[in-house]
This record gives C-alpha cells, structure tokens and sequence, in this order.
C-alpha cells in the first residue's frame, strides 16, 4: 500500500468514526421526528396546529339557530299547525338550510315541532287536555321532590333563590312568553338543582319545554310568577303546608 493510500485509510479510520457517529445521531432524530410526524405526534420543531374552526363555527351557528327558532315558538312567530322548511328559514335567519335542519331534528326530539317527509316541520299545537296532561305529569315529578327539599334544605339556601324569582317577574311583565318561558325554566332548575339530581333536572326541563302553551297574556304571565316568589317565602318561613298547596296549584295553573 502507498503512502497516499495509507493516509486516506488512516485518516478513514480515525475522522469519520466521529463523522458516522454524529450522523447516525442526526439520522436517528430525524427518523424519531420522521416518525413522530407519521403518528400524528407534536415536534419542538413544528408550530402547533390549531383547533379546527369550522367546527366550532357550526355548532355555534346551530346554537344560536336553535335558541331563535325557540323563541320564535314561544313567541308565536312560528305558528302552530303550520309546516316551515328549512330552506326558508335559512333565508330568514341568513343562514344555509344546514344548521337550521339539524336544530329543527332538535326540537322535533323535544316533541316542540314534528317531521314532515319531503316539505319540513310542522309546529305542534298542543290542545288543552295534553297541555292538562303534562302539567300532571310536571307535578308527579316536581312537587314530591320540592317537599322533600322543603324538609332538608336550610332558609338561606332558599332565599338565595330570590333574585330568580324577582328576574321571573320583570320578564312576565314584559308580555312576552319566549323571555318568560326562559326565567320560568331557570327558576325551576335552580329549585331542583338543589336534590342534586342531574337526570331529574333534564327530565324536568324536556316537560317544561313541551309543556309551554304557545297563548296567554301578560296577566297570566305575572300571576303564574307571582307563584313563585310566594312559594319561596313560604319555604324560607318553614311553612310546609303553605308550600305544598302554593305548588300544587302552580302546576293546576300551568294546565
């Protein structure tokens, strides 16, 4: 072997033994990122990617579509007996047909409107017997519950609850019942938040919603109200026969 061939073999032996050394470290953090990447794991290297937003988008879209087609129900915009597309409520609410037939499926699972195949929803008109029913219903359920809270629950836990009683007056003042069907519900789950019971307080609300008669005036709105700041005071002087009959005849009422 030559000189010039010994050195570069010498010089072989001894350099890139480093060389391959810190290759095979960058080889290997690159096939860890590589590798990374392919699993859909996050690098130093790379910017986080960010939350898809047309998702987010479009459930708000659909939530806030849903909050005005029922308050447009209860208000009485949207007429009962009467069948709407989504198409056309789209257009209404500049919105495409997608978010409001998706919120429209809602409803239709609260029993609020009804399927139409191939023209839309219908509104239901509730008569007064089914309205009768489920103010029945309502009260198997939510007057045992309130007296056995009534029994257990101290007078300042009750009064805490003042404040939604009073915002239930101010909406019933202004006549209109989508506003007041809003502060009826919100008093009433607060009053059954206080049995802890998640399920009860869903099963509860699915009834009010089904359970709002679409007619009614001002006067009845203030009296139905009136009940509950009446109830309460009762529950926080500890009167548990005035409580139960304040109750019961709050549901009568509302058939």
């Amino acid at each position: 072997m030559n000189q010039r061939a010994h050195t570069a073999s010498a010089g072989t032996a001894r350099v890139p033994a480093q060389s391959r050394s810190g290759e095979a470290a960058r080889e290997a953090a690159g096939y860890t990122a590589a590798a990374a990447a392919v699993r859909g794991e996050h690098t130093h290297a790379e910017r986080p990617i960010p939350q898809p937003r047309p998702a987010v988008q479009r459930a708000s879209v659909r939530g806030q579509i849903l909050d005005a087609l029922r308050t447009a129900l209860m208000s009485g915009e949207l007429l009962p007996g009467e069948v709407y597309s989504a198409p056309a409520l789209g257009e209404r609410f500049g919105v495409s047909a997608t978010p409001v037939r998706e919120a429209m499926q809602q409803l239709a699972l609260e029993g609020t409107v009804e399927v139409v195949p191939n023209r839309g929803f219908r509104v239901v008109e509730r008569g007064a017997r089914e309205l009768a029913e489920l103010a029945e219903v309502r009260a198997l359920i939510e007057v045992p519950v309130m007296m056995r809270l009534a029994r257990g629950v101290p007078a300042e836990r009750w009064a805490a609850l003042r404040p939604l009683a009073e915002e239930s007056v101010r909406a019933a003042a202004t006549g209109c019942r989508a506003t007041y069907a809003e502060a009826d519900m919100a008093f009433h789950r607060a009053v059954l938040g206080l049995a802890g019971n998640a399920q009860l307080v869903r099963v509860a609300e699915d009834l009010h919603r089904r359970a709002v008669p679409l007619r009614g005036g001002r006067a009845d709105l203030m009296a139905d109200a009136g009940e509950h700041a009446a109830l309460l005071e009762a529950l926080v002087a500890g009167e548990l026969d005035r409580a139960r009959a304040l109750v019961s005849r709050h549901f009568a009422d509302a058939g």
